[in-house]
C-alpha cells in the first residue's frame, strides 16, 4: 500500500504540490493565531464559594458557615477534594475536580448544592461562588502611585474607577484590590448621653437603617406632561448623619449628633500592600478568565489602562508590579531560536553527508512544512503555543528528517548504478524505485517514534497537564513526517535531485566513515561474543550512576520573578504586619539583581486569595542576568536573601509566582514539601504538629520546617450568665447584639453618593472598648423597663487563646507543616523524613498524617509510569513485529533500548541532573529513536544479506559462511553513511536545547539529555552489537536449516 502510494505522489506531482500549498497557507495561519503562554495552565479545576461574615472569630465562621458548605460540597459529582478555611469575618470553601471536568459544568454543579445550603446559612450571610478565574490566573498586578493624595483617597479611585474600567477588558474575570484604606462613616456614640436621654444604641442604628433611601411615586401629570415623582432620602454626608432625628418630647428633638460623633474614617482591613520598602500604596489584581489567552489578557489591560489613564486625576499614574507577559515573551524566544538553530543545525548535516545541496533541499523544505502541519493540529485542537508545544516540536525535528535522509540517501546510491546514458524517465523511476525499497520499512520506523511517545497522554494531574501539549505536538510532528516522507519526499526528489551526483565512494566524509568503520566491524565480526558480553557489561555498570540519581518531581522552570512567602505567628496586628513587610521590602530592593518589590500582607479583595494578615506574599522581580554580579545564580541569591531576611519568629519560604500558585491550589501548600496531619481536636493538632516540626527539622537537607499555629491566635471572650439575665429579663440574642454593634461597629447601611458607596457603622468610642475592664464596666445593655446595665453585671469578659484561623479537608480539621529543602532530591529527603516520623511520633486514634506537595504529584507519576514504561515497549514491540513480519529480527532490534538507556543514564549522572517527570518523558522518547535507528540498520543488512542468497540461487548454490560474512560487511560498512546521517541528525537537533539557556531551558535540558546519551550508546551498539547478534542469528538458522 505504501509502495503504491509513493508511485501515486510521483505520477501526480502537481496535486501533491498543490495540497503542500495548501498545508503551508493553514500552517502559517495557524502559528499567527495560535494564543501564546508561558506553561500549559497546570491547575486543577477549582469552583471557589466565598462569604463574608463580617466582625466574626473563625471558630463562629467554622461552626455557621464553613462547615455547613464543607459538608454539603462533598458529594458534588466529579469533586476531588473540598478544602475549607475560617478566617477572621471571612469563609472560603475550595472544590477541587477531577481533570478535564469543565469549569461552567462544575460551577453550575457547585450552584445546586450551593442552593440546598444556603438555607442553613445565618441570617443576612449569603454565600457567593467566585471568579471564574483559573488557579494561575494573577497575570497581571499593579499599583496606584500620587505624591499629593492620600491612600485612601487612591483606594477610592482605584475601587470606583480604576477596578470597574479594567475588569471590562476582554479575558479578565475578575480585579482586586488590595491595600490602602476603604473609607466608611463611623458613628461614635457616646454611651453616657444615650444613658441620660434613655435612647438604646440599636436605635441609633434602626433610625440611621430607615433613612436611608429614595423612592418612587409612580408620575404625575400636569400640563399635559409627565413628571416621575421621587422621595430623595439617601444620606449624602457626615451632616446628614448628624442631622437624623433619634427622638422627639414636647417639641425637643434629640439628634445623632447630639449622642455621637459622626466621622469619615478608614475600615478595618485583612490586607496590605507595600512597594519597594518605601511604605504602602494601592494595589489591583487582574485574574484571566479560565482557558483565556494570558498574553492577549496583558495586552487587553494595558490598552485599558492606557485608555482610562486621561481620566485619572493629576499625579496619579498606574505602576505594573508583576506582568506575565514578560515571561511569556522570553519562553517563546528562547524556543523560536532553538527551533531556527535546530533546522540550521539538520540543514547543515545534511549539505555535509551528502555533498549535493539540491538533494539537502528535499529535507530542508519538509521539515517547515511538518512543523506547519503540526501547528494546524494544535490549532484545532485549542491549544497554546508554550514551552511544552513547542519543546515537543523542537526534540522531533532531528528525528522528523530521518526518512527524508534515508530516501535521499538510497536514491543516490540507485542513481549511481545508472548507465552513463540514461534518460530522465530512467532517473525517476531509479529514484521512485529508491523510495519504494526503504519508504515502507521508514514509514514504520517514523510510526514507532510517534506511537513510542502515546503513553505520555496517560499521566494525569499536573504532570499530565504539563506534558501532554508536548506529546500531542511531538506526535503531530512525527506523523507529519511519516506522512510527508511517502507523499511530499518522492516529489521533491524527483524535481530537485538533478545534475552530477558525488558518488558515495568519493564522498570524503563517507570514505573517512568507513575507514574508521571498518577495522572495528572486523574485529566484532571475529569476536562475536565478546562484543556481546562487553555490551552486556556496559549495562550492568549502568548501575552505578542509576543507583546514585536523585529524583524530584520536577526541574523548576525559571521565571524571573521570585515569590518571599515567609510565615510568622498569628496573632499579628496589621500596623506590626505592615511594618515587619516594609522592613523585608527595603532589605530585598537594597540587592543589586533586584528591579522592584511589591508586597501583600493579608488577602485582596477576592474569593481566590484566602490568606491571613500574618502571610505574605512578596514579588521579587528581578533585573536581566547580564546585570547580576558576576557568578551569581538564582540559588546564591535566594540563600544571600534568605541570610539577610532572618526575623525572630518569621519562617522564611521561597519559591516563585506561577509554581507556588499551582502548588497551593493543588495540594494546599506552598513549599516543595507539605506535611498535613488530621483529626478532630484542633489542640491535639498542633501538639503533634510542633512535635512533627520539631522531628523534621533534624532531617539533613530541611533549610526550614513550619507548623501553622492552629491555637495561637488571641480572644477576648464574654460569656453570657444567664442566671442574671434571666433576672432582668433580657434574652441572649439581646445581649449579642449590643456586643456586635457597641464592640463589632456592625454595618447598618450604605450610603449612595453618585458612583460611589460607603457603608455606615455604630459603635462606641475606642477609648472604652480598648481593655476588658472598660468593656465590662462601660458597655450599657438596655433592660425589658427602659433602664441600661453594665456588660459585666450579665457576662464574663475574660481573655484567651483560640484558632487564628481554621483549615480542613473534606469536613475534617487539618494542620499544615511546611517544609521547605534545599541541596537534597526530594524523593531520598521524604524517604528519611518519613522514616524518622514515624520512629519518633505516636499519633492518638482518629489522627493520621499525609505527604503532600511537590512529593504527593511524584509519588503518583512513578506509579503511572510502573504502567506506562512496559506499555511502551510493548507498543514498540508489536509495531516492529508487523514491520519485519519475524520474531528474530524484531527481538534483535528490541535489544538497542535497553543499550540506549546505557548513555542516558550517564549523561544524566555527570550533568547533575535528578529523575524526575521531564527525564522519563526522555527516556520514554528515547526509545522510539533507539528502535528507529536498530530498524534502519536492518533494513541495509537483510537487503545485502537477500542479495547475497539472490545472488547463489541464480547460480543454484546455497549461501556460504562468507556469503553472510561479506553480506554483514556490506549491509554495515558501505551503508554507514545513512545510518549515521540519521543518527548525527537526531542528535544534532536536540544539542541546541541541551545548550540551551533561556527561559524554559531547565525544563527541556532534562527532557533532551537522556535522548542525547542515549542516541551516543544506542549508535554505538545499533554499528557493533547488532550486526553481530544478526550474523550469529542468521548463521545459526544456516546450520539449523
Amino acid at each position: 500500500m505504501l509502495a503504491s502510494l509513493i508511485d501515486w505522489s510521483g505520477r501526480n506531482r502537481f496535486l501533491v504540490l498543490l495540497a503542500t500549498l495548501f498545508v503551508v497557507v493553514a500552517g502559517t495561519f495557524a502559528v499567527l493565531r495560535t494564543p501564546i503562554d508561558a506553561l500549559p495552565d497546570l491547575s486543577d479545576v477549582q469552583v471557589i464559594v466565598y462569604t463574608e461574615y463580617p466582625g466574626q472569630a473563625p471558630q463562629v465562621v467554622e461552626d455557621q458557615v464553613t462547615y455547613p458548605l464543607t459538608t454539603a460540597m462533598l458529594s458534588v459529582p466529579k469533586s476531588k477534594v473540598v478544602r475549607g478555611f475560617s478566617f477572621f469575618g471571612a469563609s472560603f470553601v475550595y472544590i477541587i475536580f477531577e481533570d478535564n471536568t469543565d469549569i461552567y459544568w462544575a460551577r453550575s454543579r457547585v450552584l445546586e448544592y450551593l442552593n440546598f445550603a444556603s438555607g442553613r446559612m445565618p441570617k443576612g450571610v449569603t454565600p457567593q461562588i467566585g471568579p471564574d478565574a483559573t488557579g494561575v490566573g494573577w497575570v497581571y498586578q499593579y499599583a496606584l502611585l500620587a505624591k499629593d493624595k492620600t491612600l485612601a483617597e487612591l483606594r477610592t479611585i482605584q475601587d470606583w474607577y480604576v477596578r470597574y474600567q479594567l475588569a471590562k477588558a476582554h479575558g479578565v474575570a475578575e480585579v482586586a484590590s488590595v491595600g490602602g484604606f476603604v473609607q466608611t462613616y463611623q458613628v461614635t456614640v457616646d454611651p453616657v448621653k444615650l444613658r441620660a436621654y434613655g435612647i438604646p444604641l440599636m436605635k441609633v442604628a434602626q433610625v440611621i437603617r430607615d433613612s436611608n433611601r429614595d423612592v418612587g411615586g409612580r408620575v404625575v401629570e400636569m400640563a399635559e406632561t409627565e413628571y416621575m415623582v421621587r422621595g430623595k432620602g439617601y444620606l449624602r454626608g457626615k451632616d446628614d448623619i448628624g442631622a437624623l432625628v433619634l427622638k422627639a418630647e414636647r417639641g425637643t428633638a434629640v439628634l445623632v449628633r447630639d449622642v455621637a460623633r459622626v466621622e469619615l474614617v478608614p475600615d478595618e482591613r485583612r490586607g496590605i500592600a507595600e512597594l519597594d520598602g518605601d511604605g504602602e500604596v494601592v494595589a489591583g489584581i487582574a485574574m484571566a478568565r479560565h482557558g483565556q489567552n494570558a498574553l492577549e489578557v496583558i495586552g487587553n489591560l494595558k490598552a485599558k489602562i492606557a485608555e482610562i489613564g486621561p481620566g485619572l486625576p493629576e499625579g496619579v499614574s498606574i505602576q505594573p508590579v508583576y506582568d506575565r507577559s514578560e515571561l511569556i515573551e522570553r519562553a517563546i524566544a528562547t524556543l523560536k531560536t532553538t527551533l531556527i538553530e535546530e533546522s540550521l543545525i539538520v540543514a547543515l548535516v545534511c549539505v555535509v553527508f551528502l555533498l549535493h545541496v539540491r538533494s539537502a533541499l528535499v529535507a530542508i523544505l519538509m521539515l517547515p512544512v511538518g512543523v506547519l502541519m503540526a501547528f494546524i493540529a494544535m490549532r484545532l485542537l485549542g491549544m497554546n503555543s508554550n514551552l511544552m508545544s513547542l519543546g515537543g516540536i523542537a526534540i522531533a525535528i532531528g528525528a522528523m528528517i530521518d526518512a527524508a535522509i534515508v530516501m535521499i540517501e538510497n536514491a543516490h546510491k540507485h542513481l549511481e548504478r545508472l548507465p552513463d546514458g540514461h534518460t530522465t524517465a530512467d532517473r525517476a523511476e531509479a529514484m521512485l524505485a529508491a523510495c519504494r525499497e526503504v519508504g515502507p520499512a521508514l514509514f514504520f520506523s517514523l510510526l514507532i517514534i510517534t506511537v513510542s511517545f502515546l503513553p505520555v497522554f496517560s499521566l494525569e494531574g499536573q504532570e499530565g497537564r504539563l506534558f501532554s501539549p508536548l506529546a500531542w505536538t511531538k506526535t503531530f510532528s512525527m506523523a507529519s513526517a511519516a506522512l510527508l516522507s511517502v507523499t511530499l519526499v518522492p516529489v521533491l526528489m524527483l524535481l530537485f535531485i538533478r545534475g552530477r551526483i558525488v558518488p558515495e565512494a568519493q564522498n570524503p566524509v563517507n570514505r573517512v566513515l568507513i575507514r574508521l568503520y571498518r577495522p572495528i566491524i572486523r574485529g566484532v565480526l571475529r569476536w562475536k561474543k565478546l562484543t556481546i558480553c562487553l555490551a552486556v557489561l556496559a549495562l550492568v555498570a549502568t548501575l552505578y550512576p542509576a543507583s546514585r540519581l536523585g529524583s524530584e518531581f520536577m526541574p523548576t522552570l525559571d521565571e524571573g520573578t521570585l515569590l518571599y512567602m515567609p510565615s510568622s505567628l498569628p496573632g499579628m496586628s496589621v500596623t506590626k504586619a505592615a511594618e515587619l513587610m516594609q522592613t523585608q521590602d527595603r532589605i530585598i530592593k537594597s540587592f543589586p539583581e533586584v528591579a522592584s518589590v511589591f508586597g501583600k500582607a493579608g488577602r485582596a479583595n477576592t474569593a481566590t486569595d484566602p490568606a491571613p494578615v500574618e502571610m505574605f506574599e512578596t514579588i521579587i522581580n528581578l533585573k536581566p542576568h547580564d546585570q547580576w554580579r558576576p557568578g551569581m545564580t538564582t540559588d546564591k541569591l535566594i540563600a544571600e536573601l534568605d541570610a539577610a531576611l532572618q526575623f525572630p519568629g518569621v519562617a522564611n519560604a521561597w519559591t516563585m509566582p506561577i509554581k507556588a500558585r499551582t502548588d497551593m491550589l493543588s495540594t494546599g501548600i506552598r513549599t516543595p514539601i507539605g506535611i498535613k496531619v488530621f483529626g478532630k481536636d484542633l489542640d491535639e493538632l498542633e501538639r503533634l504538629a510542633k512535635t512533627i516540626e520539631g522531628v523534621v527539622r533534624a532531617v539533613p537537607g530541611t533549610t526550614s520546617a513550619f507548623a501553622e499555629r492552629i491555637t495561637g491566635g488571641f480572644y477576648l471572650n464574654i460569656e453570657p450568665d444567664r442566671e442574671q439575665l434571666a433576672r432582668y429579663g433580657i434574652t441572649v440574642g439581646e445581649l449579642q447584639d449590643v456586643i456586635a454593634g457597641a464592640l463589632g461597629g456592625e454595618m447598618v447601611t450604605t450610603t449612595v453618593e453618585g458612583r460611589e458607596r460607603y457603608g455606615v457603622t455604630v459603635r462606641y468610642p475606642r477609648e472604652l472598648r480598648s481593655s476588658p475592664e472598660q468593656i465590662a464596666r462601660e458597655v450599657l445593655v438596655p433592660t425589658m423597663n427602659g433602664a441600661m446595665l453594665p456588660l459585666g453585671q450579665l457576662a464574663k469578659v475574660v481573655i484567651a487563646k483560640g484558632t487564628p484561623g481554621i483549615r480542613t479537608e473534606n469536613a475534617l480539621l487539618s494542620a499544615y507543616i511546611y517544609v521547605d529543602i534545599r541541596g537534597r532530591d526530594i524523593g531520598g529527603y521524604v524517604a528519611d523524613a518519613k522514616k524518622a516520623v514515624a520512629d519518633q511520633v505516636k499519633f492518638p486514634p482518629g489522627y493520621y498524617v499525609a505527604w503532600s506537595g511537590q512529593f504527593e504529584y511524584m509519588e503518583r507519576a512513578i506509579e503511572r509510569m510502573k504502567i506506562v514504561v512496559p506499555l511502551t515497549l510493548l507498543t514498540i514491540f508489536l509495531l516492529l513485529y508487523l514491520n519485519f513480519g519475524r520474531l528474530t529480527e524484531t527481538l534483535i532490534v528490541m535489544l538497542s533500548v535497553p543499550f540506549a538507556l546505557v548513555g542516558g543514564v550517564w549523561l544524566i549522572w555527570l550533568l547533575g541532573y535528578n529523575l524526575s517527570v521531564a527525564v522519563a518523558v526522555g527516556f520514554i522518547a528515547l526509545a522510539g529513536v533507539a528502535a528507529e535507528t536498530g530498524v534502519v540498520m536492518l533494513i541495509y543488512l537483510d537487503h545485502a544479506w537477500a542479495e547475497a542468497k539472490a545472488r547463489r540461487a541464480a547460480t543454484g548454490e546455497t549461501p556460504t559462511l562468507a556469503d553472510l560474512y561479506e553480506a554483514v560487511m556490506e549491509g554495515a560498512v558501505e551503508r554507514v553513511r545513512p545510518k549515521m546521517m540519521t543518527v548525527v541528525a537526531i542528535m544534532a537537533g536536540l544539542l541546541p536545547i541541551l545548550w540551551g539557556s533561556g527561559t524554559g531551558s531547565e525544563v527541556m535540558r532534562p527532557i533532551a539529555a537522556p535522548m542525547v546519551g542515549g542516541m551516543i550508546s544506542s549508535t554505538i551498539l545499533t554499528l557493533a552489537v547488532i550486526p553481530a547478534i544478526y550474523m550469529l542469528v542468521k548463521q545459526w538458522q544456516r546450520d539449523g536449516a
